[in-house]
This record gives structure tokens, sequence and C-alpha cells, in this order.
């Protein structure tokens, strides 16, 4: 063959289209993390609910100045650490608990209870409840003004507290249980207990607590009567260092050590063999001529390295068909049973011996392979030989559909 293909180098402004789409998505990507950052930032900034140290409407710093002014001291504290360290005497502190992530495991809030007689759990969930006061349970949500309607004196000095947050109920028979701030449905917003010498507060009113809504209602007479019962006031939101649950490498079992690093030894082991090079790097401007011949023989050895022969033999097949038609004088448009028809015709052969070459044997072995590319080779001469004897036009066999067959 001396056919040619030739491969020329694109210019930069058409690399710099082919490249458009993916720095777009880029540009779109970094664009979309930074928004990201800044509304998650964003979020950051309207602060921790209920905190001592928020000024925001969630926090409650505005509730904590307040209890300073009036001689207590406010301590915050985020671990149980601090909250050792911040602890007097327990008959002279509160620990007021704040633990939204629900951190502190059982063992933990029973360590609260030794550390304070007061100890004040604003919306515990069920495993917490479980620990420190078993006796209470969770009653579903509450909205809205709540009245007064026990005889603790935080209660009765409020009147009304904003009740939206958690609503509790006891269970079981306590008869030392008080149940304050109903809601209907033997739903209560405050229930308190004593459990091993230490006064147990369950609080559901978050809004009561927070400095958009302190001062409205009776909040701030109900929060500050809770909250200043007592000297020193530790007011602890735990974060998540605070968690004890099981660790990633107790969860795992012990053979997936062993088979990460096999993988990951497989990874680079496969990444030196796939990536290696017979030879140094040439550089070649562009554009170059590679012979037809060469892309051939590239062909023909990848076939052969997959042993893809009937792929190899198509591939053959393919030329020889169109060759074919064309020495029959069979239009372009030709299918392959036409011209097998037509084949057949003109060399005076079974049509389906033509069949089974062009279209239907699959080759099994190399062998086979070699003498059916023969076979192709030896119908198309054969092929060319009948037409240029016959000098008049090939009549095409008529179909066997057809009248007067």
């Amino acid at each position: 063959m001396t056919g040619a293909t030739e491969v020329v180098t694109p210019t930069i402004r058409q690399a710099g289209r082919a490249w458009r789409f993916w720095v777009i998505a880029g540009v779109v990507a970094v664009l979309a993390t930074l928004g990201s950052i800044i509304i998650t930032g964003a979020v950051g900034a309207a602060g921790k609910p209920l905190s001592p140290t928020d000024a925001s409407p969630k926090g409650s710093k505005a509730l904590a100045e307040v209890l300073r002014q009036h001689g207590v001291t406010v301590t915050s504290s985020d671990s149980m650490a601090a909250t050792r360290a911040a602890v007097g005497s327990p008959n002279d502190t509160t620990i007021f608990l704040v633990d939204d992530g629900h951190f502190l495991a059982a063992e933990q809030l029973v360590e609260l209870g030794r550390l304070s007689s007061n100890l004040i759990l604003m919306t515990p969930d069920f495993d917490q409840l479980n620990a420190i006061a078993p006796q209470v349970a969770l009653a579903g949500t509450v909205s809205g003004v709540v009245r007064a309607d026990c005889p603790l004196r935080p209660v009765t000095r409020a009147k009304t507290v904003t009740g939206t947050g958690s609503g509790f109920r006891v269970i079981g028979n306590d008869p030392d249980a008080i149940q304050c701030l109903g809601s209907g449905d033997d739903v209560y917003s405050l229930v308190q207990i004593e459990r091993s010498g230490t006064r147990v507060t369950v609080l559901g009113t978050t809004a009561a607590f927070s400095n958009q809504f302190v001062i409205t209602e009776g909040n701030a007479a109900f929060a500050l009567g809770l909250l200043g019962s007592t000297a020193n006031l530790v007011w602890m939101l735990p974060t998540i260092d605070e968690a004890t649950g099981p660790t990633a490498a107790e969860l795992t079992p012990a053979w997936v050590s062993g088979v990460l690093a096999l993988l990951i030894i497989a990874t680079i082991a496969a990444g030196f063999w796939r990536g290696r090079r017979f030879g140094p790097l040439v550089v070649e401007n562009l554009p170059v001529v590679v012979r037809s011949s060469e892309t051939m023989h590239g062909r023909a050895r990848l076939y052969e390295k997959s042993s893809s022969r009937l792929h190899a033999l198509d591939s053959l097949r393919i030329g020889t068909v169109d060759r074919l038609g064309s020495l029959c004088g069979l239009p372009r448009v030709a299918d392959v049973d036409e011209i097998i028809r037509t084949v057949a015709h003109v060399t005076r052969r079974p049509e389906p011996e033509i069949a089974q070459l062009l279209r239907d044997a699959d080759p099994a072995t190399e062998a086979e392979l070699v003498r059916l590319s023969d076979a192709l080779l030896e119908l198309e001469r054969a092929v060319a030989a009948a037409t240029r004897e016959n000098s008049t036009t090939i009549d095409t066999p008529a179909h066997d559909n057809e009248p007067g067959e």
C-alpha cells in the first residue's frame, strides 16, 4: 500500500475551543465552592443556639450578663474537663447542660449529677433521659405560650412563658416529680425530679432562653429564677470532642488493613508496569506522514495480541465485499446478500459457499484465519477474471420471489 495519513498539530485557537468547556466547568466549580464557604460562614456567624457568649438572636449572652450583674458566677464550658475545673461546692453550683448534638454519653451525665446538686438539662434526647431521669419521657413538640401551673417559684413569678421547644411527661409512679407549664394531653415543658440527692430539671423551652425572646412574656423571670438559684453557674455546651463512641479503627475488621495495604502495593506496581517506557521519548515535529502499511501492521499486531481473529477477518471481508461489488458493477448501496448472489452467479459457485466465506465463517485458529484470508483473495481474483472474460453486462440473478424463475 502506498497511501499515507497526515497528522496536523492543532492551532492554539482549536486547542482553546477544545478546552473551553473544562475551563468554564472549573470556574463554575470554584465559584460554587466559594459561595458554599461564604454561605456556611454566614450561617456559622448566625450564632450557636443558647450560647452564653453569643449575642445573636439564637444565643443567650443577654441572659448570662444579667446573671453576672446579679452576682452569679457564669462559666462557659465545652468539655467535661472544663466543667470539673469550674465546679466548686456541689451545693453552690448549678450545671446548665445544652447538648444539641447529644454528644455526652450516659456515664458522663451521671458524673454531672455527682458534680452538682442542681442539674438542668435543656431538650435531652431519649438516651440521656434514660441515663439521668428514666421516669421522664419525650412527649413531642410544643409551640406557643404556656402558663404557670405549679408552685415552683421561677414559674409562678413568670406567669407566662414562651413554650416553643420540646415537651415531656412523667411515666410510672413518682409522687415527688413536679410537672409544670403544661400544654395539654399530659405534655409539660418542665419536669423536675430528685435523683440520688441531685435535683434534675428537664426543660424544653428553648425559645424562652434566647436573646430574641428572653424579654417577652415572663421568660426573663423564669430563666433567671432557674439558673440563678446558686452562686455558681456552669453553662455547658459540649462539642463533638466529647463524643465517646467507638473509633473507626475499632469498628473496622482486622483483615481490612492488610487488604488495603495489598491494594496500595498492587496499585503502585501496576502504575510502574503500565507506565514503563521502552526508550526515551522522541520529539517529532508535526505534521508527519504515517504510511498506511505501518497502520495495517499495527492493527494486525493488536488483533493478534487480543486473539480477535473474527474481528481481523471481518476487516478483510469489508474490503473484499466492496471490491467485489465494484467488479460486478453493483451500486455502492448494494447489500451483502445481493453481492453474494451476484458473485455466485458470476463464478458459477454455490451461493452457500460464497455466503460462508464472505459472512458466516468464524475462524477458530490462526491457521484457519490464514486459510480464509487466502480464500478471500482467491475469490476476488476469480471474480476479476470472470468479469474480464465477459465483455457484456453481467445479468444480476432474479430474486426468489420474482416471477419467471
